[in-house]
């Protein structure tokens, strides 16, 4: 089984317990702390995906780093993934909790990349627009590339809206030399 299909697994599973003990939401910011961590810390992400290191070892350092952090549910949740042997996909899995909370509470996250910085009126305006295409709420973040000479490229969920200068010329440049 991929590591995808077994981090899914166990993110479902999280994700159920958390709904059953109705702290969805406090279980996602304690996942949130955990992803930030092992980002900031490439270290404990080795660590964790090391088969040398004891199972012990691992949940001794976990428990250590985030003892006083996280929902207790999370850490014993953590301990019996590292038992399973399965401590080299707590990072995905908890990557995968935060991809299924989204789906859960309608979250749709996109991302808007321009020739040049984009005002506040025009974000909002681009957020107006994808809220009500989605019907979801919508994180937004901004990406500036001079290379698109002008225009912006669009990117929600799997689709992808380019409006920009260069897009257009490579399309142009694409029929060309079709003809």
């Amino acid at each position: 089984m991929s590591e995808i299909q077994v981090a899914s697994r166990y993110a479902k599973a999280l994700i159920d317990l958390a709904a059953e003990q109705n702290i969805v939401e406090p279980v996602k910011k304690d996942i949130e702390l955990f992803i930030d961590t092992c980002k900031a810390n490439a270290e404990l992400q080795a660590i964790l995906k090391n088969p040398i290191i004891s199972l012990e070892k691992k949940a001794n350092i976990l428990d250590a780093i985030f003892g006083d952090k996280l929902n207790k549910m999370i850490l014993e949740f953590f301990k019996i993934a590292i038992r399973k042997g399965r401590s080299g996909v707590l990072f995905a899995s908890a990557k995968e909790y935060v991809n299924q909370y989204n789906v859960l509470k309608n979250v749709v996250k996109a991302t808007v990349t321009s020739s040049s910085a984009l005002s506040k009126e025009n974000i909002s305006q681009i957020e107006a627009v994808v809220k009500e295409a989605t019907k979801g709420e919508v994180i937004l973040t901004s990406h500036v590339d001079p290379a698109l000479i002008g225009g912006f490229i669009l990117k929600v969920g799997d689709k992808q809206f380019d409006t920009s200068l260069s897009g257009k010329l490579n399309k142009l440049k694409k029929e060309f030399q079709q003809n």
